[in-house]
């Protein structure tokens, strides 16, 4: 059966008309899949009967399945989702003054091998449909019984190597009529496929973009990322300078912060050489021990001063809140699970 929750607004207008119903309806549909969150289409009660009926022989909704949920001392919640097909997916919710921020899986398994990450090493299964994307938004609102208001695709995977699907999922999120978080309230984050950071460029979504960067040579980055053997800084660099220069929007870095790495002041100094003139922002991140990782977290007196030394040189940097971290839901902490 077909999920229902993998069309947007436009290609479900022309689902129900190949059912011979009117297009109208479409919008009706997506006012209970994403407003009222019902969970079966017995419960869209303007419909006929009749077109309920078509709907439960050809569609499903989709309705996700906790297996487990656990909750920080500091307000985080992360989710074991059941996604149906016997594995299963984390997904997080922080809470920040500014409301509930979800951080969203984007694959099942990922292929880019991060040395610093609790994917790494679990095998890859296959992409999240753009609809099993958009559950996880979902099934955390019907839980919690309260609005999501921002969205960053941070979780399990490279979202740019689901590329269709996580734009597809980030327009249907975006839609007025369906979840309605605004674009700027979203933030889809890619380890480095530089390709797909023109592809996103000519796509006209005011969402923000951030960038995996962890290191300034190409030496270190590739023995924390393996991405960077195909694409290195330089050609990453570039292509966020283009995709400023397209979309004049500000790209976000991500810089996790490991002793003895990547985290003292000469490293400071190469960043600052790397993005000056860029319009961008550094997001400084204390990396997080993983099990079988070779990577500590930077001292918080070296965290300081590598911040201090962006901005003292023209580079607004922020330090991340640690969020989650007791129940191993914060950066570089989630893994995909098997049901089995």
């Amino acid at each position: 059966m077909k999920n229902i929750k993998n069309y947007n607004l436009k290609e479900l207008e022309e689902e129900l008309i190949n059912l011979n119903e009117k297009k109208f309806r479409a919008k009706q549909i997506y006012k209970w899949l994403y407003i009222d969150k019902v969970k079966d289409f017995d419960e869209m009660t303007d419909l006929s009967l009749d077109l309920r009926e078509k709907l439960k022989k050809e569609y499903t909704i989709c309705n996700y399945k906790i297996i487990k949920k656990q909750e920080s001392r500091d307000g985080t919640v992360k989710y074991l989702f059941d996604v149906l097909d016997g594995n299963a997916i984390e997904t997080v919710v922080m809470q920040y003054h500014h409301g509930r921020t979800i951080c969203v899986s984007s694959q099942i398994g990922c292929k880019m091998g991060c040395k610093f990450c609790a994917s790494t090493g679990i095998p890859f299964v296959r992409n999240l449909e753009a609809g099993e994307i958009v559950e996880q938004i979902i099934g955390a609102e019907q839980d919690l019984n309260e609005r999501i208001s921002n969205v960053v695709f941070m979780g399990i995977g490279e979202p740019f190597d689901n590329y269709e699907n996580v734009v597809k999922a980030i327009k249907i999120i975006n839609d007025q009529k369906g979840i309605n978080i605004g674009a700027r309230h979203i933030s889809v984050s890619t380890s480095g496929i530089v390709p797909r950071i023109y592809d996103l460029a000519k796509e006209n979504i005011q969402c923000t973009l951030s960038i995996s960067l962890h290191a300034t040579t190409d030496e270190k980055r590739s023995s924390m990322m393996p991405i960077n053997k195909k694409y290195n800084i330089e050609e990453l660099i570039k292509a966020c300078k283009d995709y400023i220069k397209i979309t004049g929007r500000r790209v976000s870095f991500e810089y996790a912060l490991a002793k003895d790495n990547n985290d003292n002041i000469e490293d400071a100094r190469k960043l600052v050489e790397l993005l000056k003139g860029m319009l961008c922002h550094v997001n400084l991140i204390p990396i997080n021990k993983i099990e079988n990782g070779n990577f500590l977290k930077s001292s918080n007196e070296n965290i300081i001063k590598f911040r201090n030394f962006l901005n003292e040189h023209g580079i607004v940097a922020t330090i991340r809140r640690e969020l989650g971290t007791d129940i191993d839901a914060a950066c570089g902490q989630l893994r995909r699970k098997n049901l089995k």
